[in-house]
């Protein structure tokens, strides 16, 4: 296994470079910019070089289905038509009610054969994410040929009776795929209600399963699990699926805005510039994560600089190449340290085989760093100095990992006192977290703006990919956010006797928990707790037993 990871590293940063600026059409670069509008010089006459008038598209645009009844419902409504792009037009409808400028409708129009390609109203006009695009996130990750057959390698290790609780966790996990199904179909009023049966399913079993071993005692194991695959498949099965992942993200994958985000914090890191409130245009609001996400890009874009656009992104690429790669190889640490090499291997098999996690490093997004710093404050958990400043850094990446601090500020190895953990743990935390900040403060006008530019923008978002705000229940979206800050302080006392294991169920409910509040929430998080949740499912067992060898 060593040999293998060794041989996947070094042919991760022999072939990032050349290969990340080898992607197909799959990739975001574009030579025309389809986000940039142009409004037509004459509504009568066609621009030049192209086929129809702005008047007429209107007309097109118009007699759609769902732009005519956005229309009928909005008596006064107008529209206007702009040049989008490759020889498109998007027609823009609005409200003409006094002191309202919202646009309720929208059309895509191809100018050579005046088809209306798309329209779109409600949600899904401001929020483009929400129209079911086919591969948005991930590009030849949604193929269903790479989702259903990842999710057979994902249960395929476990059947073989009996039957156990863990089972049902896997299964559980895979479901949120229907949600995600729905998703990309567009059906955004059935998708985001289809994702809290599972996720509260997931909290539950994890505060039950760390009640459970307090009362029992933490260092008991339940029985062996008995695989129906042995240690060779596992290791096999390790080295292919990262190829695979490896040659899927260089030849067919995308850069989605979180991406581009952490290059261009990176660009303006070594260029020595303020990273906060001075992003571009087209990724406005892209300076809205802690300053270790843009850290972490640095050395990606020192090696394959930044272009000053949002091209394929070659530095996004080996970044989430090396998130992803090191998810796998703290999992399989974590799983050797809770019971041995058997479960290191499972794990990391696990990860590389959830979905859910490839559609992360498909997409170049940065949730795996989020992941990778939790399991690596799991890891280290018996050393406070160390875990101290390991929860820092994933908290100042999406911040939701601060709020661990309480949970692992209170855990402390058997015959350890109490008082020294927490000490260290916290005077750690707040060292690493304040040299974290520094250039923050000292470059960026001060904490104001660092608030403002991130958890201050992040909490007077709105958006539709949660029930609290598809549905507008301020509320009890309250009540549940206040639950999940609760949750966070009881598990840093309750239960008392704690081990690896516990720990790492109790940090899985706190992150649920926590998603569960949230605003905006997206297929994308079950990487900050799926690690986690598959160390504490599987590590409630005695060390796997595979199957003999035949």
């Amino acid at each position: 296994m060593r040999g293998a990871a060794t041989a996947a590293l070094l042919l991760v940063l022999l072939t990032a470079p050349a290969a990340a600026r080898a992607q197909t059409a799959g990739s975001t670069g574009t030579v025309v910019d389809p986000a940039v509008l142009t409004a037509p010089s004459s509504t009568e006459r066609p621009p030049v070089g192209w086929r129809l008038t702005a008047r007429r598209v209107v007309g097109l645009a118009e007699a759609a289905p769902r732009i005519a009844a956005v229309r009928s419902e909005r008596p006064g409504s107008y529209s206007r038509a702009f040049l989008k792009g490759d020889r498109r037009w998007q027609v823009s409808t609005y409200d003409r009610r006094p002191g309202s400028d919202e646009e309720i409708g929208q059309a895509l129009v191809d100018d050579r054969t005046g088809r209306v390609l798309e329209a779109w109203t409600g949600i899904q006009v401001a929020w483009s994410m929400a129209r079911g695009y086919p591969g948005a996130f991930g590009r030849r990750a949604n193929a269903p040929w790479v989702w259903i057959g990842l999710l057979v390698l994902f249960v395929l290790p476990f059947l073989r009776p009996p039957f156990r609780a863990l089972h049902v966790d896997l299964l559980v996990v895979a479901s949120l795929s229907i949600s995600y199904a729905v998703f990309n179909r567009a059906d955004v009023d059935l998708s985001v209600p289809l994702t809290y049966p599972p996720l509260l399913y997931l909290l539950g079993r994890m505060l039950w399963l760390a009640r459970a071993r307090g009362r029992a005692g933490a260092a008991i194991a339940r029985p062996a699990l008995r695989l129906l695959v042995g240690t060779g498949f596992l290791t096999l099965a390790i080295v292919f699926l990262l190829g695979f992942r490896l040659g899927l993200n260089l030849t067919a994958s995308n850069v989605i805005d979180v991406g581009y985000a952490g290059v261009i914090g990176a660009d303006r890191i070594g260029d020595g510039d303020a990273l906060y409130g001075r992003f571009p245009p087209d990724n406005v609001h892209g300076d809205t994560y802690g300053p270790l996400t843009y850290y972490a890009y640095v050395p990606f874009e020192q090696a394959l600089p930044f272009r000053g656009e949002w091209d394929d992104l070659p530095a996004a690429h080996g970044a989430a190449i090396a998130f992803d790669l090191a998810c796998v190889l703290l999992l399989w640490l974590l799983g050797r340290r809770l019971r041995g090499p058997t479960l290191g291997l499972l794990l990391a098999y696990l990860w590389l085989a959830c979905p859910f996690t490839l559609m992360v490093a498909n997409s170049n997004a940065n949730d795996a760093l989020l992941g990778a710093f939790v399991l690596l404050a799991l890891l280290v958990a018996g050393r406070p100095v160390v875990r101290g400043a390991a929860v820092a850094a994933a908290g100042l990446t999406k911040f939701a990992p601060l709020a661990l601090a309480p949970l692992l500020a209170t855990y402390r190895r058997p015959g350890e006192g109490a008082v020294r953990p927490f000490v260290l743990t916290t005077l750690a935390g707040l060292l690493a977290g304040a040299v974290l900040l520094t250039p923050v403060v000292l470059l960026d006008g001060g904490l104001d703006r660092f608030w403002e530019r991130t958890l201050g923008f992040q909490a007077g978002r709105d958006s539709p990919f949660s029930v609290w705000g598809l549905w507008g229940l301020d509320g009890p979206q309250r009540v549940v956010q206040v639950a999940g800050v609760l949750l966070a302080l009881l598990v840093a006392i309750v239960p008392r006797r704690r081990d690896l294991v516990s720990l790492c169920a109790l940090s899985a409910a706190v992150l649920i928990g926590l998603q569960l509040g949230m605003s905006h929430w997206f297929y994308l998080y079950v990487a900050w707790f799926v690690g986690p949740l598959l160390a504490a499912s599987l590590g409630e067992y005695a060390e796997p037993e595979p199957r003999p060898a035949v």
